[in-house]
């Protein structure tokens, strides 16, 4: 049901996290998983909460994938810049073959009012999240619709649909890429192309975990990060957290021919939560 062998596949963000676990959910179904993500060296005092790997990581993503038998391409990928997304996306295609698959879960955010963004801030956070989005699915969905298959899954979040207090930045380019998905879900329609959002609510990541330590350090109030994750997941009507591998399961299955049928959709993940 899951067997994607021979298929090409291409995960931005995909050195942790969400975009880690999906990679290596399509290396084991068989797919032959590029990863890309901005490596750079520490960045003190930066904004924003996103995880950024250093060069090291790029070997042990490629041997943890590797493992799983298929082809594996590993590689830093800017997102924000149309040039050296072009460049990753023909690297890897040469590496894996053609791009059949493509997950968009490069991502990042900052806790901080409307007030409390910087022009630079602000345009970090959609260039990524959402302008960055539209450069990979730029890159690969030509050649999809010429081979008559693709499929296309963008990680949004509940943000999309939900507000949340300090994070204006983050839901508008969340909300973006969820009319993105529909644009290009109808687009590709007629040529066997799908194109899904999956939204899920707070996943264990550590980008979650660097945005929680901001929001502690903006709110204070005595908490620690820990606690106030624990207060996360008793407020989720499941009483946890939602986990990586959660999202995985279901990005793999929307990959496959059984979910042909399921396009332009917002799917979230929530354990009943609302955001």
């Amino acid at each position: 049901m899951t067997n994607l062998t021979g298929r090409g596949a291409i995960v931005t963000g995909g050195f942790s996290g969400m975009g880690f676990a999906i990679a290596t959910a399509l290396a084991k179904a068989g797919a032959n998983v590029a990863v890309g993500s901005y490596v750079a060296p520490p960045q003190p005092g930066r904004a924003d909460a996103a995880y950024y790997p250093g060069a090291d990581e790029i070997e042990r993503v490629k041997s943890a994938l590797a493992t799983h038998g298929t082809k594996v391409h590993a590689a830093h990928l800017d997102v924000r810049d149309s040039a050296l997304t072009n460049l990753f996306f023909a690297e890897a295609q040469a590496a894996i073959g053609p791009a059949d698959i493509l997950v968009n879960a490069a991502g990042t955010t900052a806790e901080q009012p409307v007030c409390g963004h910087s022009d630079e801030l602000w345009d970090k956070i959609v260039d990524t999240n959402l302008t960055g989005a539209f450069r990979a699915t730029r890159a690969v969905l030509p050649g999809m619709i010429e081979r008559g298959w693709g499929r296309i899954v963008n990680v949004g979040s509940t943000a999309a649909s939900v507000g949340w207090k300090d994070n204006p930045a983050y839901c508008a380019s969340k909300a973006g890429l969820l009319g993105l998905t529909r644009c290009v879900a109808l687009e590709g329609a007629a040529h066997g192309v799908t194109c899904v959002m999956i939204s899920p609510t707070w996943v264990e990541t550590e980008l979650m975990r660097r945005n929680v330590a901001q929001v502690v350090e903006r709110e204070g109030k005595g908490r620690s990060a820990e606690e106030l994750m624990d207060e996360f997941r008793k407020g989720n009507p499941q009483g946890r957290m939602m986990q990586p591998e959660e999202i995985a399961a279901l990005a793999v299955f929307l990959c496959t021919d059984l979910a042909k049928g399921i396009t332009m959709e917002n799917i979230q993940i929530t354990g009943g939560a609302l955001w």
